[in-house]
């Protein structure tokens, strides 16, 4: 199973747009305190993150505390950073497996990454461009994992209601 964790995300409309993802692809997310946002449900509601009920979310104290709980797991750390392009990777489908992001404003912190060099991935971009937005990348990320699994439990197929009008005649 997949679980995206955010280390100490700031802002709400990426940390919204991630749960939304989440959701709909049966993720599970964990948030990693301190926040930079309010997620109490009248805040929730207020800021309109209607898929937030439907995800599965776990709130954690610190990053050490995370680090500690899950140092059994296969923890994958995303940063611009990392020497391993994402897709090159072959995640397993039969263990738990978490992809980590950093907050928006620095990432993930340098020590941790240098105690993971070989799960520390990079998502390719311009080298001059600074980075690509959180919940694009965990976006990205997710539907790799997903992808590379053949999309269990995802519907693949949509329906035109165009078509219906048609098949009638």
């Amino acid at each position: 199973m997949l679980s995206i964790c955010l280390f100490e995300p700031e802002i709400p409309q990426n940390t919204g747009n991630i749960a939304r993802t989440c959701a709909v692809t049966g993720t599970h997310l964990h948030l990693v305190r301190p926040l930079g946002f309010d997620i109490s449900e009248k805040a929730v509601r207020h800021a309109g993150l209607d898929y937030w009920n439907d995800v599965d979310i776990t709130v954690h104290e610190s990053v050490g505390a995370f680090l500690e709980e899950y140092k059994d797991k296969r923890l994958f750390f995303f940063s611009t950073k990392g020497r391993t392009v994402y897709s090159d990777v072959v995640f397993p489908a039969d263990e738990d497996v978490f992809f980590i992001f950093g907050k928006e404003s620095k990432g993930i912190d340098e020590e941790i990454l240098l105690q993971h060099p070989d799960t520390t991935l990079r998502i390719p971009m311009l080298s001059c461009m600074r980075s690509l937005n959180l919940s694009n990348s965990a976006a990205i990320a997710a539907y790799e994992y997903y992808r590379q699994l053949g999309f269990p439990r995802l519907g693949k197929e949509g329906e035109l209601h165009g078509e219906r009008k048609w098949e009638n005649l």
